[in-house]
């Protein structure tokens, strides 16, 4: 009989602090090192499976390695006096099932809660562990609010199917043993059949339920009842039981709990990112707020259709007006931007982004005169608050921005203070023509090729002619010089140029996002990388829904060789921008190299839908035609693939990055001397992202080719 002051191997056990059906839990002191532990002792049904001993002490080593901030860190498995056992960091505090009120946790409080276990989860299963038993009895919330999970792959229990149903009951469903806690079982895991991280999705759908409205999703009196529930019912959505919760929350937890896996989420970090957009993307109070607004992109009706990039300008610098007035809430332009060309009701859309008002608008410009029409629509009746319609020369742009913004304000009844006054008064560049052409650069640096880069440059530097003083304008410039160094010449020049302008950009405003980005691609560029990684996390505190910082930080994760990152990094990146094509696809094949082919397909097919869109519109677009390819490649449609890759390149034969892309295609294909052509040809054209050919698993097939060997040493 195990007793306080027993000693096992060199952990003296000081009081019993929890037990269940997969053991008991001790606070114990390591002797060895001087710190106290958790040390659980395993049941024999564990302990006696040399199997599920296996399997614990690779899991075991995987968090180990992984030492996540919200995964409570398993030390060691042991064994000593015929007791199997773990060494555990000890956490103090209370589990979560004692913390949820019968009617649910606050929104913000959920979310405070369920985006931190989300990104744990996304992390254990990027390591390849699945949890089995997640419940709220498995976390932890310690006295600063932080949650930890306990018992991956360890919470392990096999009982008869004739027990009562109770608080955590475990089961098992036909003539075979199943492990978990029924109550939050997967339909495959209550069955017996294998299951896999979208069974940890379902288990955390059903925990997330009961954090929303403090009741499960199933129910039922006896283990049947509550199995057939599991199996065939659909539970009311959350906002049924507690209306104030938003419709986006309803949708998030219909995906967890969807039948079949093949419906949920592809991967845990997609569903932590949808969490973390409830609460970026400002939606965390209850209801919409008397003061609340929505910009949407306004409608190109220039004859030309080439003002896009115009209407977005225009809208983003009026979210920007408006998020200096401390009494409006806004809705982000991520939020917003999504709903571009919808054929959803005003009333809606109000709706789901939880707004009371929206503003829409449309910009018809001929020559030097703009033909600027807004109005601010009420969410609840479709009428409209507030109209007006500006017929001013070009250059008064800046000025009707300000009037929409103060107008908004004025028929939401927000009364503004002086500074509030001054702020909107103060656009970000005082020229006009520097703000086109900065808008239009970056319209054209996102084409990611040669030729729109060095449009974009010589935008961004016709912008700072006309305001030396221009931020923004200085951090474009360094982000196409960056490109020309990876792409195009490594010449010391291009990277001391990327630097200098960076730091202007950050001198001339040192809590510019978009500065600190751009800084942070300078450094990755130039192999520094801890300033780097510095520079994009500082971007992140200061714009958190910026694409651009995301995005980059991806890459040079990738570059770096860390994949698990670089994944969660292009997820988020996918979440903040849903049109964009290259995060997913890029993303995809990270998930192969991770051994995650379900989530890789998955993302694959996104990016590939999405630039499917894109080349409707644009069928010149190189590079959504050869991403493109490689997912119709790599999906199974080797001849349209092909196809693809080929066409990318007959639009463009001397483009450095098509050629690399195209490279990694024929690689895949199994077109060995094609892919190594095309590759030579990327180098002579000047492309020396050397991270690129030592980290693509596209060009794994090549790596023993001496032609191969021969073009590292080049770069």
């Amino acid at each position: 009989m195990i007793q306080p002051g027993d000693l096992l191997l060199h952990y003296r056990l000081i009081e019993l602090i929890g037990q269940g059906g997969g053991g008991v839990v001790w606070r114990a002191l390591d002797t060895r090192l001087n710190r106290e532990v958790a040390v659980k002792l395993l049941a024999d049904q564990i302990a006696a499976s040399p199997e599920g001993l296996s399997r614990l002490e690779q899991e075991a080593r995987a968090l180990a390695a992984l030492n996540h901030p919200n995964i409570v860190t398993v030390y060691a498995v042991e064994e000593a006096e015929n007791q199997h056992f773990l060494a555990m960091e000890l956490v103090r505090g209370r589990t979560l099932d004692a913390l949820i009120p019968e009617k649910g946790l606050p929104l913000e409080r959920f979310l405070d809660l369920a985006v931190p276990m989300a990104d744990a989860l996304a992390a254990a299963h990027d390591r390849g562990v699945v949890h089995r038993d997640l419940k709220p009895r498995n976390v932890i919330v310690m006295a600063d609010g932080r949650p930890k999970i306990l018992d991956f792959g360890i919470a392990e229990v096999r009982v008869p199917v004739s027990r009562p149903v109770g608080g955590d009951t475990m089961t098992i469903a036909g003539p075979g043993f199943v492990e978990g806690t029924l109550p939050y079982m997967s339909p495959e895991q209550a069955q017996g059949r294998p299951v896999d991280r979208s069974s940890d999705v379902f288990s955390f759908g059903v925990m997330l339920y009961e954090m929303t409205t403090g009741g499960r999703p199933f129910g039922g009196d006896t283990t049947t009842e509550l199995l057939a529930s599991i199996l065939k019912d659909e539970p009311e959505p959350p906002s049924a039981r507690r209306p104030e919760l938003p419709p986006e929350l309803d949708r998030i937890l219909e995906n967890c709990l969807a039948k079949n896996p093949k419906d949920r989420f592809a991967s845990t970090l997609e569903l932590r990112n949808e969490l973390a957009s409830l609460r970026m993307l400002d939606e965390t109070t209850a209801r919409a707020s008397d003061a609340s607004v929505a910009v949407l992109p306004f409608v190109d009706l220039s004859r030309e259709k080439d003002q896009e990039y115009f209407c977005e300008g225009i809208a983003a610098e009026i979210i920007g007006a408006l998020t200096r007035v401390a009494g409006i809430r806004l809705a982000s332009r991520t939020s917003s931007f999504r709903f571009r060309g919808t054929a959803l009701d005003s009333r809606e859309i109000a709706r789901r982004l939880r707004v009371r008002a929206l503003l829409e608008g449309s910009v018809r410009k001929a020559g030097d005169r703009l033909r600027v029409t807004a109005e601010l629509v009420d969410g609840a009746s479709g009428f409209a608050l507030w109209s007006e319609t500006f017929d001013r020369k070009f250059a008064d742009i800046f000025a009707i921005q300000e009037e929409i913004a103060r107008s908004i304000a004025d028929a939401l009844n927000v009364s503004l203070s002086r500074s509030e006054h001054e702020a909107l008064g103060q656009p970000s560049t005082s020229d006009v023509r520097a703000y086109d052409q900065y808008l239009r650069g970056r319209k054209y640096y996102y084409q990611y090729r040669r030729r729109g880069v060095e449009m974009a440059l010589e935008m961004f530097q016709r912008a700072i002619e006309l305001d030396p003083s221009y931020a923004r304008a200085w951090a474009g410039v360094a982000d196409c010089y960056c490109f020309f160094y990876l792409y195009v010449a490594r010449v010391p020049e291009n990277i001391q140029r990327a630097e200098a302008a960076s730091r202007k950009a950050i001198e001339l405003d040192p809590d510019l996002a978009e500065a600190q980005a751009s800084w942070g691609v300078a450094m990755s560029v130039a192999s520094r990388n801890d300033e780097a990684v510095a520079a994009f996390e500082k971007a992140l505190r200061l714009d958190p829904g910026l694409f651009e910082a995301r995005y980059f930080y991806a890459r040079h994760s990738f570059a770096s060789g860390d994949s698990p990152k670089a994944a969660r990094l292009y997820e988020a990146a996918e979440a903040l921008r849903p049109e964009d094509y290259q995060s997913p696809t890029l993303v995809a094949q990270i998930y192969d190299d991770l051994g995650q082919p379900e989530m890789a397909t998955a993302a694959r097919r996104r990016g590939l839908r999405k630039a499917e869109e894109i080349l409707r519109l644009h069928p010149d677009d190189t590079r959504a035609r050869y991403m493109g390819a490689n997912a119709l490649l790599i999906l199974g449609d080797r001849e349209k693939g092909l196809e693809w890759a080929r066409a990318a390149i007959a639009q463009e034969p001397d483009e450095p990055m098509v050629l690399y892309n195209v490279g990694c295609i024929f690689s895949v294909a199994g077109e060995t001397e094609m892919a190594i052509n095309v590759l030579e040809r990327a180098v002579d054209r000047g492309l020396t992202q050397r991270g690129w050919f030592e980290h693509d698993s596209n060009l794994d097939p090549l790596r023993g080719h001496p032609s191969f060997q021969a073009l590292l040493k080049l770069l």
